[in-house]
């Protein structure tokens, strides 16, 4: 038990590491991943100015941008990226290595949750410390395990993801592309989600994304929520469950098809 433990936490830690040391080696993608998103961002800001809106939109806008750059690490650098492996040759390395395939992806996701934070908080820094963005929390404590639930959820779901692009093969860059502009609109990035009708609001709730933002808008901005917080607050808990779970299934069939018909090589694409 002590050495499974030990085998999966070393798996995981050095999967990260990678990641976390191309924030010092390339620093071209520090620029990229923080400087540029932050155009978009004001675009909409502006905008909001420029109509009149409430100055809680001009909130939902900022905290939007920062939590859309976990969903894009999420569908690039989670969903997309075992099919990469592939693609390079070290998906059969992973598979033959005694590390679970889970622990390869929780690196993957520990790294690609710090590299993201700095493209989140240079967002959140240039909102409040440019555009005079107001949040003041009801309480710390719900904020915290709202945000902390969101993205378990989130690198959950892109556990599910890696496993089910890895099946489809070459369709996976095309999948993320069609799950990456809809997602903004049925998360609410730039807009409260309430406006959606209540059908597609309902609907978009199972993104994790839609609910954790909602969520915390409600506990920054004392907005009116989609559904009440603790009921986001649980369906985020389950949603972390229900999708690390899919996710731990998915892996272990494919990497039990993969040591004995050999099929997931990219020679049979």
């Amino acid at each position: 038990m002590k050495s499974s433990f030990e085998l999966f936490w070393r798996a995981m830690l050095a999967r990260m590491y990678p990641r976390v040391v191309g924030l010092v080696r390339i620093p071209s993608w520090v620029l990229q991943e923080t400087i540029l998103p932050l155009l978009s961002v004001s675009a909409f800001v502006l905008i909001y100015r420029a109509m009149g809106a409430p100055e809680e939109y001009i909130g939902f806008v900022i905290l939007g941008g920062a939590m859309t750059a976990f969903w894009l690490n999420v569908l690039w650098s989670m969903g997309a990226h075992f099919y990469w492996e592939r693609d390079s040759g070290n998906l059969e390395l992973y598979i033959m290595s005694p590390a679970s395939l889970m622990a390869i992806l929780a690196g993957m996701a520990l790294g690609g949750m710090i590299f993201t934070m700095l493209r989140a908080s240079m967002i959140l820094l240039v909102g409040i410390g440019v555009f005079e963005v107001r949040m003041m929390p009801s309480s710390w404590l719900a904020l915290l395990s709202v945000f902390v639930l969101t993205l378990l959820a989130l690198y959950g779901l892109g556990m599910m993801f890696a496993s089910l692009f890895l099946l489809w093969g070459r369709e996976a860059s095309h999948l993320v592309n069609l799950l990456q502009e809809p997602v903004y609109l049925l998360s609410g990035t730039n807009f409260p989600v309430r406006v959606l009708p209540t059908a597609v609001a309902s609907i978009a709730g199972i993104i994790p994304l839609t609910t954790g933002m909602d969520a915390m808008r409600q506990i920054l901005f004392g907005s009116e929520g989609l559904w009440p917080l603790p009921v986001e607050i649980a369906l985020l808990a389950v949603s972390v469950v229900v999708f690390i779970e899919i996710a731990r299934r998915f892996l272990r069939y494919f990497e039990r098809r993969a040591r004995e018909q050999g099929r997931l090589s990219i020679r049979w694409q």
